[in-house]
Formats: structure tokens, C-alpha cells, sequence
């Protein structure tokens, strides 16, 4: 992806075998084939972004890329040693030079087009994405999301593609360093460089392998963007830069047949890994050593791939191919935007066609020109003239990049600031709307019914949608979660009245939390909080992405029930949404297992002769929408077109089935779905307020509307 044309011009000062393959450009070698690997893996990418369902695995065509770019790179560095810092100052700056102005133009262009057509909603995330996507820290942005479990569910931006090219520039402002360190002890010692090179690209590539299997055994989602476990997939293709004649003694039809075993191995990986396997780790071993398979034998073997990755059509594709892979992403986020929907076949092909227009004015008159302005070894200058002479590093593209990055992150800044005044303006709103008298606000307007409280459609909301999205319970703001591993154990107290209540569950318990803290003066009660993220407290071992989670998830539920079981509360409530499958059970018999799984949990709490009041979950507006706030931003005017029927949003509720298999008087139930949908329809906003802070979970604002109609359940519980 980062290593551009240039690079592979470098691979020619290296002694290798014959290239049946090669070709010259300005007579300098140039490695077609791997031109030609460019093209296969943003192909990869670009239909998996667009069509995941007909490419599952295409997500492997970023570690095509990261192979590719580091042999190039490290064939560059062992070619043309650096010696000290001028020389890396230099390397640098030839990295900036060939990558920064493309990427930096396109970073601008999502920040613009996203502030002109994603809803407001999104603002704050593309702001915090430029800033990071421009500094170049945007996978550890997207790492520390994933794990959280609200955050994941947040729309993509139309930067978070940038997490590649983090890893990349991080792995080229480390890389040469270590170059040259190795290349230093070997002249103090007396040793050869390129044999301590060696041992330190094996020693990174062994390093970072074990902890991208490690990691990504822990967990999967944050492994997958970090630079520790992508490094070595870097460091693969620096092994091939630094062993060029590994496959020199392989004959021609046998390096032909690797080659295309090499190719197989891509493909393979591309259609048969999907999202449910765990990535990097041991996975990406197959279109990672493949990759590095091709790149080591294609260019010396006849009858290999090497002839139809050089064909004309290819090559202008791997040429444009880092463009290409810039410009794709924010067009599949936005035109949805403009088009008015999710993408059709006619948004596809213009995002396709656009695309490589795109990426080919950027070749031309970005890429190309900045690229150019110096064509000469880049560590030429510093040896020939040096600091000594010049009194100074030709430092001109640094200031570009310092300046691109300044310039992006106040753009992002502005963007940010005007979230913060809308939020403030939007908080002043809900204030004077809760504290007034309508008689029709939130869940009041179902209760009177339409007559009474009539539907208009593109009346003012509160909170804005903006705000809806963060208009969380307390739960959030207090850090009450216990979260994957699930070894952390936290609790937190709301109210001081004498009747202790304990509420249990995940998000779905804790979204009712602001329904339940005026209850805590009026009936003089005192909450505790026992809430997780994504688990359930239930015997049921669900499904996550490792089995430390599964049993983490387990190990909670039993210490939970532990704690709220007898007379150490009056009352426990809970309520659950069931978002993962119950582990090792077919498809047809999940609703049955998880509730068995229930039965035997509310069995315990009964036995103990604990008081029990279930919630019944609430309708579930992501079976039709994407984010409630989302749309209602996009649809101002007309907000009602964000709901979906009784029926559409219905969620199952094994809590509550297993709840009525008990026949328990001590477990009772309440059913506030008719005050949140009316008898046909459950909508985004209901009397003047957004019902959902994302596409599952009510709003603070709209939970505590509930309040009034949840007391008596209460009452009855307790009594």
C-alpha cells in the first residue's frame, strides 16, 4: 500500500537470480509482478468493502499489501544502508514525499464531505478520525473502540480505513532505525551487515508472530489494528528482501508451481475466512507466507502467475493502487449520504468508476509531481554534501507534513468545537423540556394516545440527534461495567432509602436505570448496580470470539447471582438482551437453550427465596436501522420515516419465557412495549423525544419518561 513504484526500482542493486518477469521503466529494474500483487490485493479490499457477502475474506488484501511494502522497503534500506541520522532524516522524508500528499489530500477531502453530508451525528467521530487518521494513530484509535461494546456498533467514518497506512508509517519510522542499528554493530564488530539484518527481521517477524497469536487469542477485535501484531507481516517480506536466494537453486517449473501455489493460497484465504475467524494470529500465516511465496519465486520462474500480473490492465492498477485504496472507503461511507439508502448496484458502479478516476487524477497530479521533484538516491545528498556542508537537512517535506497535519487537525478541531457549542445549546433544550409541563413528553404522549397527543413528524426533538447519542444512563458516565474478560467486578449505588434493590444484567438492565433513580426518592429506595457488557447472567455459555471470554461471562453470572441471592436485597431487577448465541448449538434450538439457561439461574434466585421483577425487553430498532439518532438526523423533516412495525422490531426474550415456564409468584414481569410503540408502529421518537441512543438502547431521556408507568410494577414486586 505505502510502498510506491519507486521501491521497487531498489530491489535491482541487490544480487538476485535471473528476472524472466521484469520489466524497465527510465531503465531501472522494475518488478512487474509485484505491480501486479498491488492490483490483486486493493481488488481484494475494494470488493469486500463493497460486496462482503461475495468475497469474505477479501479483508486479506491489507496483508498483501504489508507484505509487499516491506520487501520493498527493506530491499531499499539494504540496498543503500543508512548510516546515521542524516540518513534516516532523509529516508523519512522520501516516505512523506511519495505517501503524505495523497494522503493527506483525501483525509481533507472525507473531513469536508463528511461535514456537508453525514448527519450531525457522525461529526464527532470523523473530527477525533482526521486527527488521528493525520498523525497516523487511527488503529489504535480503532482498537480501543473495539473493545468497547457500544462503540463497535458506531457507524464506520470515512477514515477508519486509515488504520493500514498507521501501521505502515509507524513500521517505516521504526524500521530503518533498527536497519541502521543492526548495520552499526556490525562495523564496530568487525561482522557482516547484512547477517545481523538478518537476525534482527527474523527476531521481529518470530517476536511480533507470537504476539499477534497471543493477543489475538485475548481478544480478536482490538489484535486485529494494532502494530505488534501486524508487524510481522512486515517482517515477512523484509525475510525475503534479506534472503534473496532462498528459491535460487529451485528450477524453473518448480518455482512456477510455488508461485502459483503462492497465488492459490491468496485466494483461498480470501474466500474462505469471514469475519467469524479469529485475525491475524495463525490465520493471516496463509495469505502472509503466500504473498511472500510469490514475491520470493515469480519473477525467476517460467509459467508462474508473473505473466498475468504483468499484463497492461494490471499494471495500471497496481500503479494507481494506493489511490485506489484512499479514495474507495470514503465513497462507500458517504453516497449512502447522497443516494438516500444502503448501497444499490447503481451506487456500486458509480463508486467503482469514481474511484479509479480518482485514483488516477491522483497518480497524475499528486503522486506523480511530489514524487518526482527528487528522483535521486534520498541518501545521496546528506552523504555527498551533509549537514557539514549544507548547514542544514533538506527538511521541505517535513514542513509539508507537519504543515498537511496542522492544517487537517484545526479543520477537525473547528468540526469539533461547532459538536461541543450544538451540544450545549442542545442540552439547554432538554433542560427546559424535562423541567416543563408537557403534558405529551416522551412516553406521556403514548400513554394519552394520539388523539389526545397528535404525531407531528417533523416537529423539534429532544434531545437532537447529536445528543441522543450520548444520552446515556448514569451507569456510562460512572464506569459501573464490568467488561471482557469479565474478571474486573464493579458495582455502583444509586439513591439511600432503606429498601435495597439490586438491578442485574447487561446494557439492557442498565438502560433502565434512569427510570429507576426518581423511583429511589419516592419509594425510598437504594440501587445497586450489577451490570455487564454483552454477557448474560445466565447457565447458558454464549458464543464470543474466545473461550477466556465464554467462561469470564460465566464465572460473572455465578458471582452476581452470588451476590443478590436472599434477603441481602428486597428486590432484584433485571432484564437482558441476548446479542450472542449460545455456544456449540445449532441454529434451530437456540431460543430453547437459552432459555434453559435462565431456568436454571432463576431457579437458584427462587430457591433462595429471592424477589425477582423481569423487564421485558425492548423492540429492537437495528433489524430495520443502522442508528435511531442516525437517521433522525438525516431526516429532520420527516423523522417518522425511522421506525419500523411491531412485528420488525420485535426482540425474543428468553428471560421472560423461562420467567412464565417457572410459575413462581416470587418472579414477576412487566411489559412496557406499549409505551414505546403504539398498537401498529414502534418509532425513532415518541412525544417529542428520541427514543434510542443507538439502534438498541433507549435514551436516558426517554427511560425516565418510563418511570412513572414502571412504579407500580415495582410496588407490586416489593409487596
Amino acid at each position: 500500500m505505502g510502498a510506491t513504484v519507486s521501491e521497487h526500482r531498489a530491489v535491482a542493486s541487490r544480487p538476485v537470480a535471473p528476472d524472466r518477469t521484469s520489466t524497465s521503466r527510465n531503465g531501472r529494474r522494475f518488478r512487474a509482478d509485484i505491480q501486479g500483487l498491488r492490483a490483486v490485493a486493493v481488488s481484494l479490499v475494494v470488493v469486500y468493502h463493497l460486496v462482503p457477502a461475495s468475497l469474505t475474506g477479501g479483508f486479506v488484501g491489507v496483508d498483501v499489501f504489508f507484505v509487499i511494502s516491506g520487501f520493498l522497503i527493506t530491499s531499499h534500506l539494504v540496498s543503500k544502508l543508512p548510516r546515521n541520522g542524516a540518513d534516516l532524516v532523509n529516508f523519512w522524508r522520501s516516505r512523506i514525499r511519495r505517501l503524505l500528499p495523497a494522503s493527506l489530500l483525501v483525509i481533507l477531502a472525507a473531513l469536508v464531505a463528511s461535514r456537508l453530508v453525514a448527519p450531525a451525528t457522525r461529526w464527532h467521530d470523523v473530527g477525533m478520525q482526521a486527527i488521528a487518521s493525520a498523525l497516523y494513530v487511527q488503529n489504535w484509535t480503532l482498537s480501543a473502540q473495539s473493545v468497547d461494546y457500544l462503540a463497535a456498533e458506531n457507524a464506520a467514518t470515512a477514515l477508519q480505513h486509515f488504520w493500514s497506512l498507521s501501521v505502515e508509517e509507524q513500521f517505516y519510522l521504526v524500521w530503518p532505525v533498527l536497519i541502521l542499528a543492526a548495520g552499526a554493530v556490525a562495523s564496530r564488530r568487525g561482522l557482516p551487515a547484512l547477517g545481523l539484518i538478518r537476525v534482527v527481521v527474523v527476531g521481529v517477524f518470530a517476536a511480533s508472530l507470537l504476539a499477534s497469536v497471543i493477543l489475538t487469542a485475548a481478544e480478536p477485535a482490538s489484535a486485529y489494528f494494532v502494530t505488534p501484531t501486524r508487524m510481522w507481516e512486515l517482517a515477512a517480506g523484509g525475510l525475503v528482501a534479506v534472503f534473496p536466494t532462498a528459491f535460487a537453486r529451485l528450477s524453473a517449473p518448480a518455482a512456477g508451481l510455488l508461485a502459483w501455489v503462492g497465488i492459490g493460497g491468496v485466494v483461498a484465504a480470501a474466500v474462505l475466512y469471514d469475519g467469524s475467524v479469529p485475525f491475524p494470529g495463525v490465520a493471516a500465516l496463509l495469505p502472509v507466507l503466500s504473498t511472500a511465496l510469490v514475491i520470493g519465486v515469480a519473477a525467476r520462474a517460467r509459467f508462474s502467475p508473473a505473466g498475468a500480473l504483468g499484463m497492461g490492465p494490471v499494471q495500471w492498477l497496481g500503479d494507481v493502487s494506493y489511490s485506489v485504496y484512499l479514495w474507495h472507503w470514503p465513497l462507500i461511507v458517504l453516497v449512502p449520504y447522497v443516494s438516500g439508502g444502503s448501497l444499490g448496484a447503481l451506487d456500486r458502479t458509480v463508486i467503482v468508476i469514481t474511484t479509479l478516476l480518482l485514483a488516477a487524477a491522483t497518480k497524475a497530479w499528486v503522486e506523480d509531481p511530489f514524487r518526482r521533484a527528487r528522483v535521486e538516491d534520498p541518501f545521496r545528498r546528506a552523504r555527498v554534501a551533509g549537514p557539514s556542508r549544507t548547514g542544514a537537512l533538506p527538511l521541505a517535506p517535513l514542513r509539508f507534513a507537519l504543515a498537511g497535519m496542522v492544517v487537517i487537525s484545526l479543520l477537525a478541531g473547528l468540526l469539533l468545537l461547532e459538536v461541543r457549542h450544538r451540544e450545549q445549546v442542545a442540552v439547554a433544550r432538554l433542560s427546559a423540556a424535562v423541567n416543563g409541563d408537557d403534558p405529551c413528553f416522551g412516553a406521556a404522549a403514548l400513554h394519552a394516545g394520539a388523539d389526545r397527543c397528535p404525531v407531528n413528524p417533523s416537529a423539534p426533538v429532544v434531545p437532537t440527534a447529536e445528543l441522543a447519542a450520548r444520552d446515556k444512563s448514569a451507569a456510562y458516565a460512572d464506569d459501573c461495567w464490568t467488561g471482557a474478560p469479565y474478571d474486573r467486578r464493579r458495582t455502583c449505588t444509586y439513591g439511600d432509602g432503606p429498601t435495597q434493590v439490586a438491578l442485574v444484567g447487561n446494557s439492557h438492565a442498565g438502560q433502565w436505570l434512569p427510570a429507576l433513580q426518581p423511583l429511589a426518592d419516592e419509594l425510598g429506595l437504594t440501587i445497586t448496580t450489577y451490570l455487564v457488557s454483552q454477557c448474560n447472567a445466565s447457565d447458558a455459555p454464549l458464543r464470543f470470539d474466545t473461550a477466556e471470554k465464554t467462561q469470564g461471562c460465566l464465572d460473572w453470572g455465578r458471582w452476581a447471582q452470588g451476590q443478590t441471592q436472599g434477603d441481602r436485597y428486597d428486590l432484584v431487577i433485571t432484564s437482558e438482551r441476548n446479542s450472542l448465541p449460545v455456544r456449540g448449538v445449532a441454529a434451530a434450538e437456540q431460543e430453547d437453550a437459552a432459555v434453559q439457561g435462565y431456568a436454571g439461574y432463576l431457579a437458584r434466585w427462587s430457591e433462595a427465596k429471592t424477589k425477582i421483577l423481569i423487564i421485558k425487553d425492548t423492540p429492537d430498532p437495528g433489524r430495520t436501522l443502522r442508528s435511531v439518532p442516525d437517521c433522525v438526523a438525516a431526516n429532520a423533516e420527516n423523522w417518522a420515516v425511522c421506525s419500523g412495525s411491531r412485528s420488525e422490531w420485535a426482540s425474543l426474550d428468553p428471560l421472560v419465557t423461562a420467567a412464565a415456564k417457572a410459575d413462581d409468584e416470587r418472579i414477576q414481569t412487566v411489559d412496557l412495549t406499549d409505551l414505546i410503540c403504539d398498537p401498529e408502529r414502534c418509532n425513532g421518537v415518541t412525544g417529542g423525544v428520541v427514543t434510542y441512543f443507538d439502534a438498541s438502547h433507549l435514551t436516558a431521556t426517554y427511560a425516565a419518561t418510563l418511570a412513572p408507568y414502571l412504579r407500580s410494577a415495582v410496588q407490586g414486586a416489593l409487596d
